[in-house]
């Protein structure tokens, strides 16, 4: 649990000090869960609302992805000229 705490729980400190009263058995794994609970749910709040945003926009959701294949393929395309290239296996469809 303290590797997550670590990671998604800016206090430093805070955590800190939960591992040393951990350490010394003053405080249970309940309270280490709940810490850990409100940690990741303050670090998963705006990537939840953007989903509610994006949710209510699937005309734009489609887009951007209509957008992003679009680009990856031209992307695509550009390495594999260049593969076909550098194998000098060029030839045109």
């Amino acid at each position: 649990m303290f590797t997550y705490l670590d990671v998604f729980n800016p206090d430093k400190t805070e955590v800190e000090e939960l591992k040393d009263r951990y350490r010394k058995g003053k405080v249970g794994d309940v309270e280490v869960k709940e810490r850990l609970f409100k940690a990741l749910d303050a670090f998963l709040a705006p990537i939840r609302e953007r989903r509610i945003d994006f949710a209510s926009k699937p005309d734009r959701v489609k887009e951007i992805i209509v957008e992003g294949t679009r680009k990856g393929r031209a992307v695509a395309q550009d390495t594999m000229a260049e593969v076909r290239t550098a194998m000098k296996i060029s030839y045109k469809l």
